[in-house]
């Protein structure tokens, strides 16, 4: 059974009283919505959902990692890469696990929370640089290390109703707010400040800070049908392009794509 959200009746007290005298809040010192889910709780639901999505291999045909060691490997290597930034503020805390979807068609990639990272094979194949999955991956972690699907989930059920967390076991409630967690939609803010985000953490890294910008810019020049939801999303992918630039400039990051050509193209053909 999903063990109960880790909150106590006197940190809920605390934090409405902030709230009534900032209007705004969270734990988060980079900005944000509300959240009243702990750093615990975004651990609890991300091994949650996790668990869930690896129990459902005809939706999610994740890749065994015994039978695909170095390519696992490839990608942890890129995470700890990010992580080692020294930007990411729970590099320590969280898991930072990551999965490929074997699903050629689809170009996407998404974190729950807690760090646990999920990557379509379609995505790995589309893109013909390094530093262009790399900039995806610093946005994927920058969603989960915002915390923004916990701030999401907390605007989405209101205090009224996670109140119920607090004062005893909601089975129903808990169940509802991981299978939210799936179809959640990032608002304009979190994806654009997950934009900046990436150029922050890849601005200290070997890799092309703007490495997402030209990623988008790839779909965008070629008109793709079913774009991923980080990029058909608002804000409009051109701005995000522009936006993603200018913050890679105004903090003179390295730009250079001089990832190994040759490694990443075996890693795609390690692939099925």
């Amino acid at each position: 059974m999903m063990k109960r959200i880790q909150m106590t009746l006197l940190a809920f007290v605390l934090l409405i009283s902030a709230v009534s005298f900032t209007g705004c809040g969270g734990d988060d010192d980079r900005g944000g919505g509300i959240n009243l889910f702990s750093i615990e709780d975004d651990k609890m639901l991300g091994r949650e959902l996790r668990d869930e999505i690896l129990a459902n291999p005809q939706e999610y045909p994740i890749l065994d990692q015994a039978q695909y060691p170095e390519a696992y490997a490839f990608l942890q290597d890129i995470v700890d890469d990010i992580l080692g930034s020294g930007e990411v503020k729970y590099a320590q805390d969280f898991a930072w696990e990551v999965y490929i979807i074997d699903d050629p068609e689809t170009l996407n990639a998404f974190a729950a929370p807690g760090g646990y990272i999920f990557v379509y094979t379609g995505l790995i194949k589309f893109l013909e640089e390094k530093d262009d999955f790399v900039g995806v991956m610093g946005h994927e972690i920058a969603h989960a290390d915002l915390r923004h699907s916990t701030q999401q989930l907390t605007q989405q059920y209101g205090v009224a109703t996670l109140l119920g967390l607090l004062l005893g076991e909601d089975q129903e409630l808990l169940n509802n707010v991981l299978g939210s967690l799936l179809g959640l939609k990032f608002s304009r803010d979190d994806e654009s400040q997950a934009d900046q985000f990436s150029v922050i953490y890849l601005c200290e890294t070997e890799y092309a800070a703007n490495g997402a910008a030209s990623f988008f810019q790839k779909l965008i020049d070629q008109g793709s049908a079913n774009p991923p939801q980080f990029l058909s999303t608002h804000p409009n992918p051109d701005n995000r392009v522009e936006a993603i630039n200018m913050e890679a400039e105004e903090r003179m990051c390295d730009t250079a794509f001089d990832s190994d050509a040759q490694a990443w193209m075996a890693f795609q053909n390690s692939l099925p």
